[in-house]
């Protein structure tokens, strides 16, 4: 007699085989994205494969010189993300995409056109900052800074290539602290 497959994580169905013996074997969901049930063994963990990994994060886009995007700065963590990166995404609407070394000048700038950077909002991963810390900015608050005088220098390897939608990679150059 075929005794039944077990799969500790998948519900048990009878299936009639080809010849016509009756076979207990698991049941798989249609789709591999399925809901994980919350009853498992807290030992079992799933496995991520490229193709999913790839659908969260895309390769590394590109900084404004069309190479692989560098880390801004991890203390404090920036990005919109939290990842250290000045990468955007739909949810971004501020459009963080410009790795700026603060100053005092433009911090004080900042807090007149009503964002307050130096105070810390922990409800929003945020510490606060101080002068030299490296940040990633609205492409258009800086864009702002620059025609006012104030614009903070920028790591141009770690500002993402969409900046340029906003700002020309001439006036980033100037103000390049690389």
């Amino acid at each position: 007699m075929i005794k039944p497959i077990r799969h500790p994580h998948r519900p048990l169905s009878s299936i009639s085989s080809s010849s016509g013996l009756r076979t207990t074997r698991p049941t798989f969901p249609a789709t591999p994205f399925h809901r994980a049930d919350l009853s498992l063994k807290a030992s079992w963990t799933p496995t991520l494969s490229w193709v999913s990994l790839t659908r969260s994060f895309p390769i590394m886009p590109s900084n404004v010189f069309g190479t692989p995007l560098q880390c801004c700065c991890t203390a404090p963590l920036t990005g919109f993300y939290r990842d250290g990166y000045c990468r955007t995404g739909p949810d971004d609407t501020g459009l963080h995409t410009v790795c700026a070394v603060m100053t005092a000048e433009f911090l004080a700038f900042s807090r007149s056109r009503g964002n307050d950077l130096t105070t810390p909002r922990p409800e929003f991963d945020f510490p606060g900052l101080n002068p030299g810390d490296a940040w990633c900015l609205c492409v258009q608050r800086w864009a702002e800074a620059f025609e006012a005088g104030v614009a903070p220098q920028v790591r141009l390897t770690a500002t993402h290539v969409s900046a340029l939608e906003f700002v020309s990679l001439e006036n980033l150059q100037l103000h390049a602290a690389e």
